[in-house]
């Protein structure tokens, strides 16, 4: 303890971990008596550290009076600034850094010094005594420091020789926490916030004047943080450490709209709360390790999201996610601000799923998902959103990861480009193993046909005085031959009937993002990228009457490529603990080349073009938002947004509107409505039909957006810190859909349920269609070693084409059903066992049955569409199981998993067709028995 030896004002504690300074401040008993009141810490207050006269360091306290920061070693004087006895420094002001000097001040007569050993001591001078915490408390023993060094040497030996060997054999693991605590809406850093560890160690951290905290030494496993600042509300997170890796989370917080009341929000982390601030309803954050947690997700997002209620995955072959009865195609996908094409391997131009996602779950960072009524900064889009973040690389030590299972051999880096500069990179890159997998006879639903694709993940930033740069990137190149002697009865997912197709697909974008920081609470994003997709298909048929050379004769022929180069600019405005507005601007520029010929005949020189463009088009899109909190328990959320497509013209002006109620600490009540719009895929607008005269005419180019009205009503309750209940009902109206001109049942609205891209003229847009449904969500967040969400969706979705009668849409199963759940069992501090299950119940897919009279008839396959989408197939129904074993050494974190899908074996229908070898109907089966075994390591 310190004191200045005339008025005994402060006592202060401070303790010293390696190079870390620490200490609590408050008031003596005799200050407070004297005042009347209880003693109170000394919170939130700058101590100043100076050294031969000029201020070079600051200790900031906590809200329990700590203070504690890595400093230099050396002597310093210690200056409190605190009204109450208006005192100056000793000595001239002219021996201090005027910039330090505040009005007011104390100065404790005594000096700090602070030593390499850890030891903390202040002058003896002033008559204290201290005890430093490395010696065991040898004030408590009455041992003055300066005797120290006559404890006998030969005990002292002996006894870190056998707690040394005891340590070999029970040593504790440990990791580092750290990461960066800003304010959520203006995105300023919030130094002093205080980060503690929720154990019986009460280690903690204070975060410093960038926003950055490291607490170390934490054992491994999961541990509970707290995070509190005065004015904000205090917050409650689940973190997981491994010894091969450190743990990194950036961290926002909300202030109190009522300053000086306490709120305090306790879960693991509260699902609702997204990383956009202006999402009021039908929001979701999920976190990368929950996509390698959850059951049969493969460490597939978009797999992951299919458990969450409205969402339906019920489709082994591919992850398009069905949100509320909507194509698939009406989900837009945007990666660290830049919307982006499918990010699949295999997946087809305009489309939005395929068999195995490019993205890479060990890069990705906390994101959201939306299922309707999203925010005004999300344009082009119908049914959903994936708002992805890639995470920053660690910045202080390089680390690496490296990965085999179902996704391919996986390698990863990380680290600091350079320290002093906070510059990190981040990179994984993956390579097909299915054929080792196929080697070991394991299925995939693509017979003798081996996928081959490869991926690469990056990311780079650089924080400098003009705010932070990150660039980044993604790619992937793919590519199967399906090859109709290879295919296998029963399970042909991919293929057509006597068809040999050859696909190759590529995918990349990347884009450079720049964060800049202003004073007033406000911040500018800007991002500017290019991105692009590019298909090639080749299918031939085989001739089953043997009448062709080689038996087998050209059929379809496909080339698409659109390069997207996209800008965007977002300005964010803090104005007060109550309102924040952000608006900004988009403009994408396509580039498109679109070419595909179809010989229908089967004879010879008879191909007909299909599609034949290339040219450019571009959108520009802009938006407003205002959020207004009237009270800590009333949010609104309001604004604006308005897209243009140069193409043909046309646009849309879009309002948007959330308002949010929380009736008590426990249930809160939400409101959801907006108008949206999309454009509709590309290769619709260049669809082409030729006369008699050969003159070939693009018919839809004036096709309107696809609009929709959105409205979503919702009720949250929280039975306790990690179990809550939500219900949501909502209801969507679809108009301007693209319809055929002539009476019949095609509506775009479809689109999406196939894996091919239909070359459909004379369009019109006048279809019309709707979506309504109930969804429940019961859910415990992971504590106490172990999760379980349950989901359940009761939905009706309908269409209206020119024909103008009322039918079900391709994607309207009625309802699903999803279960998982997980139980961890730590067997020691190093060893941890676990076990995930997931058991989804879905209605069966909508289908349009083959007329088999006609087809035999035609000599290939019909469909009788006066039944269209009628009937579904049986229900659908699949149960996975994933144990897992982790161990954790001195540097290495090793991961073991073995993801059975479907364990009962449920014969699952994929799909009926025409066989044109049997000449009768064929049934073909999802996935049986898969097995995926994994294996990682961290180091």
């Amino acid at each position: 303890m310190f004191a200045n030896s005339q008025t005994k004002a402060f006592e202060h504690k401070f303790e010293m971990r390696g190079q870390n300074c620490g200490g609590v401040a408050q008031p003596s008993e005799e200050v407070a008596l004297a005042s009347n009141h209880k003693v109170k810490p000394f919170a939130h207050q700058t101590i100043y550290l100076y050294k031969k006269g000029k201020c070079i360091d600051s200790l900031i306290t906590d809200s329990l009076g700590w203070a504690r920061k890595r400093i230099k070693s050396g002597k310093y004087d210690l200056f409190l600034p605190y009204k109450h006895f208006k005192k100056v420094p000793i000595g001239s002001e002219n021996e201090f850094d005027l910039e330090c000097m505040k009005n007011e001040w104390m100065r404790p007569d005594g000096m700090l010094k602070i030593s390499w050993k850890g030891t903390v001591f202040v002058n003896k001078r002033i008559g204290y005594k201290f005890c430093p915490w490395q010696y065991n408390c040898l004030k408590e023993r009455h041992i003055p420091p300066e005797h120290q060094s006559k404890i006998n040497m030969r005990y002292f030996f002996l006894i870190i020789c056998v707690f040394g060997f005891l340590n070999f054999k029970t040593q504790t693991l440990t990791q580092n926490i750290k990461g960066t605590i800003v304010d959520k809406q203006s995105q300023t850093t919030l130094p002093g916030a205080v980060v503690q560890l929720m154990d019986s160690t009460k280690k903690y951290a204070v975060a410093d004047e960038n926003g950055f905290f490291k607490i170390e030494k934490v054992p491994i496993g999961r541990q509970n943080i707290k995070i509190t600042y005065t004015g904000y509300k205090q917050k409650q997170l689940t973190v997981i450490l491994n010894s091969g890796k450190e743990t990194v989370i950036n961290i926002e917080l909300e202030e109190n709209v009522i300053q000086g009341q306490e709120i305090e929000i306790i879960v693991e982390q509260d699902k609702t709360k997204t990383n956009n601030k202006m999402s009021t309803v039908s929001s979701r954050v999920f976190s990368s390790e929950e996509a390698g947690r959850y059951a049969g997700s493969r460490n597939d997002p978009a797999r992951m999201a299919a458990n969450f209620a409205g969402v339906s995955g019920a489709n082994d072959s591919r992850n398009d996610i069905i949100v509320r009865g909507n194509s698939p195609l009406g989900v837009l996908w945007r990666l660290n601000g830049l919307d982006i094409p499918n990010p699949n391997h295999f997946g087809n131009s305009g489309s939005t799923g395929g068999p195995i996602s490019i993205l890479n779950n060990n890069s990705l960072d906390n994101s959201d998902f939306m299922t309707g009524a999203f925010a005004a900064d999300y344009a082009n889009a119908t049914a959903g959103v994936f708002d992805l973040k890639m995470r920053d690389g660690n910045n202080e030590k390089h680390e690496f990861m490296s990965q085999i299972g179902f996704n391919g051999f996986e390698l990863g880096a990380e680290g600091p480009f350079n320290k002093k500069k906070n510059a990190t990179y981040l990179v994984n890159y993956r390579y097909s193993t299915l054929s080792v997998f196929k080697a070991l006879n394991i299925d995939f639903g693509t017979g003798a046909a081996v996928p081959q694709y490869q991926d690469l993940t990056f990311k780079t930033d650089f924080k400098t005085k003009a705010g932070k740069f990150s660039f980044w990137g993604i790619g992937g190149l793919s590519y199967i031959a399906l090859l109709d002697k290879d295919k296998v009865k029963g399970k042909d997912l991919y293929g057509y009937s006597a068809r040999d197709t050859y696909f190759r697909s590529n995918i990349g974008s990347s884009g450079v993002t720049h964060v800049i920081l202003f004073k007033n609470n406000a911040y500018l994003k800007t991002n500017i990228g290019i991105s692009g997709q590019y298909n090639n298909i080749i299918a031939d048929r085989i001739d089953t009457n043997f009448a062709t050379p080689g038996n087998k004769k050209p059929e379809y022929r496909s080339t698409s490529q659109n390069i997207i180069y996209s800008f965007n600019t977002i300005y964010n405005k803090k104005m007060n603990s109550k309102n924040f507005v952000n608006g900004g601007v988009f403009y994408d520029l396509y580039n498109s080349l679109l070419v595909d010929s179809t010989d229908i005949t089967f004879g010879y020189n008879t191909f007909k073009v299909l599609r034949d463009y290339k040219g450019v088009s571009s959108m520009a899109r802009a938006f407003f938002q205002w959020q207004h909190k009237f009270t800590d328990k009333l949010m609104l959320n309001t604004g604006a947004s308005s897209q243009y497509f140069l193409l043909n013209s046309k646009y849309s002006v879009e309002p948007r509107l959330g308002l949010k109620y929380s009736i008590n600490d426990k249930q809160s009540l939400s409101l959801g409505g907006g108008m949206h719009s999309q454009l509709q895929p590309l290769y619709v607008y260049f669809a082409s039909e030729t006369d008699s005269n050969g003159v070939r005419t693009e018919t839809n180019k004036d096709l309107d957006f696809t609009r929709a009205v959105h409205g979503v009503i919702a009720h949250d309750v929280s039975f306790n810190n990690s179990f809550r209940l939500k219900t949501e009902l909502y209801y969507q109206y679809i108009y301007n859909a693209p319809v055929d001109k002539m009476p019949s049942t095609f509506s775009a609205l479809n689109l999406g349920a196939d894996f091919n891209s239909p070359n459909v003229v004379n369009l019109v847009s006048k279809g019309e269609g709707y979506n309504y449904g109930v969804e429940l969500t019961l859910e415990k967040f992971y504590s106490k070693g172990y999760y379980f969400l349950f989901t359940t969706s009761i939905f009706e979705s309908k269409y209206k084409a020119s024909d103008g009668i009322l039918r079900n849409t391709a994607f309207n199963g009625n309802y699903v059903v999803n279960l998982l759940g997980g139980k961890e069992f730590k067997l020691n501090q190093r060893a941890t066992l676990t076990l995930d299950v997931r058991g989804t119940y879905a209605g069966g897919k909508r289908y349009v049955p083959v007329d088999l009279a006609a087809s035999i008839a035609y000599g290939d396959e019909v469909r009788d569409y006066t039944q269209a989408y009628l009937k579904r197939y049986p229900d659908y129904f699949r149960m996975d199981v994933k144990p897992g074993f982790k161990l954790n050494t001195k540097r290495l974190t090793h991961e073991w998993s073995v993801d059975i899908q479907n364990i009962s074996k449920h014969k699952n229908i994929f799909q009926q067709s025409y066989d044109l070898t049997d000449k009768n109907l064929k049934t073909d089966y999802q996935l049986i028995f898969f097995v995926i075994p994994q294996y990682r390591i961290l180091f």
